[in-house]
């Protein structure tokens, strides 16, 4: 299916954009967004939340759920990331971002090649975050919540650096592994705090 063809022909619906942040990192649970856009309101600047600045996203931030229709932002633990592995718990964040709109959508884009299951319409478009400003819109809010998080990790884990590598398998993320073993915000099912697990007889 054409994505420019099948996005014309949404004009007049509520659309919601939705995207996901944090399915990568060792650490902390992964969220999503789901975003409705005011066509009477239009934000400038919206693109994928990777090909911009910290600061452009926190403003972008502000805009749009000072901007839009309805916005959600929802997430699944790192406990769902680990009983139900990662992709199964970012489809279930999606479904939990799209469940808590205020206004029921007519359709769903999701970013990516899966959907989750949904009561409403919905599409799956690779790289829709840079094809689809509401998806765009959906990127920004989860990946500076899930920022904000791990801000705030780091205050509490002070020996962790989740400020600076937001739980992605970096050599100073992995150092710190090393040095002061895993958290309980670690996924377990991920390595190398999985192959640590197994080398103490605890899997």
């Amino acid at each position: 299916m054409d994505d420019a063809f099948s996005i014309k022909n949404l004009q007049g619906l509520n659309v919601a954009g939705v995207d996901e942040a944090g399915r990568g990192p060792l650490a902390g649970p992964v969220f999503a967004a789901a975003v409705i856009l005011d066509p009477r309101r239009p934000i400038l600047g919206l693109a994928d939340s990777k090909v911009l600045s910290a600061s452009k996203r926190d403003s972008l931030y502000i805009l749009i759920k000072e901007s839009a229709l309805s916005w959600s932002i929802a997430q699944a633990s790192v406990e769902e990331v680990d009983r139900l592995n990662i992709l199964q718990a970012t489809l279930l964040a999606m479904q939990r971002a799209v469940m808590g709109l205020a206004i029921q959508p007519d359709k769903v884009l999701v970013d990516g090649n899966r959907i989750p299951d949904l009561t409403v319409p919905a599409q799956a478009i690779v790289k829709g975050d840079s094809k689809v400003q509401a998806i765009s819109a959906a990127s920004i809010l989860a990946k500076v919540e899930r920022d904000k998080l791990m801000v705030a990790y780091h205050q509490h884990y002070p020996d962790f650096a989740f400020h600076e590598h937001k739980g992605y398998g970096t050599k100073r993320h992995l150092a710190e592994i090393e040095r002061f073993g895993f958290l309980d915000v670690h996924r377990r099912t991920f390595n190398p705090i999985k192959t640590m697990l197994m080398r103490q007889g605890k899997i």
